[in-house]
């Protein structure tokens, strides 16, 4: 049974129709960002160059691809999709080098590696103002946040959490040395271990690299301890893992911001970020962690997925 593809399309009938219905157009000649078919023969991408939607290399990144690229392709838009081309800093010399014009980020991430900007800011508002305003400095335009937000967290089982008394991550300077499975850029990363002595002092720690999405087999198999997870990411559903919670905020605010060459942008006209901006608000928390679910714990393609929810919320 696919039931969890089965709960996401429940979830989106329930939540298009008020997600979608604030894109009024009184010109009559097309419709609105994410109100379905024209009501011409042309469509705003119709005429535009290609673009290339690059995305970083796990499956949150794969799903938010085929939903812009589904998206955009809807409204006439050619986009040339690279998936999986790895982490941030290589996502951001791809972007800076044009070998693509776009990619989905997390506003925290892009001020921290990107901008080397490793200052505390109070909300979303506020880190996507300072990541704009870099943005537009370097030749890129960042695109308005997502309603969601995808926080690095760092989870257990709940017998390792028991055993050891973790609720938080200032529990772990409790345990001595213990075995912490995460990719390899949280080694140097502000919002890794640095950001883990830095803000709670912990520096006891046995670090082992690890491909994004193996960490869950690595804590399941008892090769690890501690597991660096996303808050969206599938697994998460139903409780098999403690998630420790983070009263600093040393893994920032996270919410997506589309990255877009500012010379891309400009080619394509105001339809396509009207276009853009119509997925990325029917983006919830919940939305994004079913449709990860989909993926890795239903087996369900990342295309199919994005094209059920897209099409459920009027974007097709």
């Amino acid at each position: 049974m696919r039931t969890v593809l089965l709960a996401l399309v429940a979830l989106v009938l329930a939540v298009g129709v008020a997600a979608c219905g604030d894109d009024d157009n009184d010109s009559g000649t097309t419709a609105a960002a994410g109100g379905g078919a024209e009501t011409t023969s042309t469509a705003p991408g119709e005429g535009k160059p290609a673009i290339t939607l690059g995305t970083k290399n796990f499956t949150e990144q794969f799903v938010l691809g085929e939903l812009y690229r589904q998206g955009l392709e809807a409204r006439g838009f050619t986009v040339n999709l690279k998936e999986n081309i790895g982490s941030t800093e290589i996502a951001d010399r791809a972007l800076r080098s044009g070998q693509i014009d776009m990619y989905p980020e997390y506003i925290g991430i892009f001020n921290t590696t990107v901008a080397g900007d490793t200052r505390t800011y109070p909300d979303a508002e506020a880190a996507y103002a300072a990541g704009k305003a870099y943005a537009e400095r370097n030749g890129f335009t960042l695109l308005p946040l997502t309603p969601f937000e995808n926080v690095d967290a760092l989870a257990v089982t709940p017998e390792y959490s028991e055993r050891n008394g973790l609720r938080s991550l200032a529990d772990l300077t409790k345990v001595r040395g213990f075995r912490l499975g995460a990719a390899p850029e949280f080694r140097n990363r502000p919002t890794g271990l640095p950001g883990l002595e830095r803000g709670y002092g912990i520096t006891d720690v046995r670090f082992s690299p690890l491909t994004i999405g193996l960490q869950y087999q690595a804590i399941d198999n008892g090769k690890i301890d501690v597991a660096q997870v996303f808050t969206t990411d599938g697994q998460l559903v139903g409780g098999r893992y403690v998630v420790l919670e983070d009263p600093k905020k040393i893994f920032g605010i996270q919410n997506v911001t589309p990255v877009v060459s500012t010379r891309a942008l400009d080619a394509q006209g105001q339809g396509f970020q009207e276009t853009v901006d119509a997925i990325s608000r029917v983006l919830t928390t919940e939305a994004m962690q079913r449709m990860n679910a989909a993926v890795d714990i239903d087996k369900q393609d990342a295309a199919e997925v994005a094209r059920q929810y897209l099409e459920a919320n009027g974007l097709l």
